[in-house]
């Protein structure tokens, strides 16, 4: 009787011992499998930086769209925007905003006003377009996510999470397209279920650009109300 007990208990051990070590492996492999992921993601946004920032000049068309279906809000607007070093010049919404390397002029045509204020380029909660195509660098934890065919391209998705507990958005899904490396959309989702989708129409580099391309020139608004902030 002793030693069906004791060959019993031994039974017990083995059967404990297998399954440990059988959930103790499943777990370091699964922890391999997301370090994997994680460093893929890094990898693949580090080139997208590499090659944004080797560009002189870059000229994007885009469409922005704003989706809530608890509240039942849907909203699409297209733009324009181009970039030089940290200079750009963005036509979104029926407003224009030049951004010199200083100072931020905003010309809104329908009101007659151009507001002007300085940038802190050291502030990282001052966003503008040039940090868009690269802002993904810090703050976030990256893991690839699904690969999309979109009309012949691969668009790569990494999903980046805030790291602060207190940013409003849940996730961000940056899409890449797998063979120029370009930025084809970005999809914010916040933590109240509104999404907003940048889609980038159009990605021209190293164009011909004026040399005041970057400049705002007040005489082209005579009767433009001249707000400055600062």
């Amino acid at each position: 009787m002793k030693s069906k007990i004791h060959e019993y208990r031994n039974d017990k051990k083995k059967s404990f011992s297998k399954s440990f070590f059988g959930i103790t492996t499943a777990l370091l492999l699964f922890s391999f499998s997301i370090q994997a992921q994680e460093n893929k993601a890094k990898d693949l946004l580090n080139e997208v930086s590499a090659i944004v920032k080797g560009y002189k000049n870059i000229v994007i068309d885009f469409k922005y769209s704003l989706n809530n279906t608890k509240e039942n809000i849907k909203q699409d607007s297209k733009g324009n925007v181009t970039m030089m070093g940290n200079q750009y010049v963005l036509n979104f919404m029926g407003a224009t905003k030049i951004y010199d390397g200083k100072k931020s002029y905003t010309i809104v045509p329908e009101d007659e006003e151009v507001t002007i204020s300085t940038v802190n380029e050291k502030d990282d909660s001052a966003i503008t377009p040039s940090k868009m195509l690269t802002f993904f660098n810090s703050g976030y934890r990256c893991t690839i996510d699904k690969l999309e065919d979109v009309k012949g391209r691969k668009i790569q998705y990494v999903k980046l999470t805030p790291n602060n507990t207190k940013d409003k958005r849940k996730e961000i899904l940056l899409g890449i397209d797998v063979q120029t490396k370009h930025i084809y959309n970005l999809i914010e989702t916040d933590k109240k279920g509104t999404k907003t989708t940048l889609t980038v129409n159009s990605f021209k580099t190293n164009q011909p650009l004026s040399k005041n391309q970057f400049t705002f020139v007040a005489s082209k608004y005579p009767n433009y109300y001249i707000n400055k902030i600062d």
